[in-house]
């Protein structure tokens, strides 16, 4: 089967979080019988997200948290989303790349780590820990949710200082004395989270193109 690119969407800043989940859930819905799969790129209105799980310590204190809390259906503790953070979505049916959900988390990492080198910025995976960082400090969160092979959220990755302060109010992703950083702060270059988004996609496209290729070699 030929690699066909998935459409990617710039769908802007501000974007209030329930219609972010509902525009998933009406293109899951889309994906499921075949249809064209979609990466919505988006800067979400701040909220705090967390996986669905009886441990919520992340959130340390909920009731004084200064922005909202959603419960969602992917993987993971307390992070935030809001103004100067890029977030993708990819809904994508892993039925075309290998059915592999740790390959595709690989490759959604991959993707963020290469989009950082073309502005300078040496991330890298750490063993045991999804996301991807900067030396000990994490740059961007990776959690995703997988119903019949289509998956849904994505990733999150802190372009500007704007996204950092609402961090300290959480426990990010559950991992005590975690640093958070952005790519501002690492580099010199000054990019908009939606050109980020762009070298994500391309790199994105690049390594989706070789899991068609690798699940059809098994």
């Amino acid at each position: 089967m030929a690699f066909s690119p998935p459409e990617s969407r710039w769908l802007g800043a501000d974007i209030d979080y329930q219609e972010g989940l509902r525009l998933q859930e009406g293109h899951f819905a889309a994906v499921l019988p075949g249809g064209a799969e979609t990466i919505f790129l988006l800067e979400h209105a701040p909220v705090y997200t967390i996986g669905r799980t009886r441990d919520q310590s992340s959130l340390r204190e909920p009731v004084h948290l200064p922005h909202p809390v959603v419960e969602i259906n992917r993987g993971g503790q307390a992070t935030y989303h809001g103004p100067g953070q890029l977030v993708g979505y990819p809904i994508l049916n892993l039925r075309n790349y290998g059915k592999d959900l740790h390959a595709y988390l690989r490759t959604l990492e991959e993707s963020l780590v290469a989009a950082l080198a073309d502005y300078g910025v040496a991330a890298r995976r750490r063993a045991g820990l999804t996301g991807v960082w900067v030396e000990d400090r994490k740059i961007a969160s990776i959690g995703v949710g997988v119903r019949k092979w289509i998956a849904m959220h994505g990733f999150a990755l802190n372009v500007t200082a704007e996204c950092l302060p609402p961090f300290l109010a959480i426990t990010p992703c559950g991992i005590d004395g975690v640093r958070m950083t952005t790519l501002h702060a690492e580099s010199a270059l000054r990019p908009t989270p939606q050109e980020v988004g762009a070298k994500i996609v391309h790199h994105l496209y690049q390594l989706l193109s070789r899991l068609v290729a690798s699940a059809e070699d098994h």
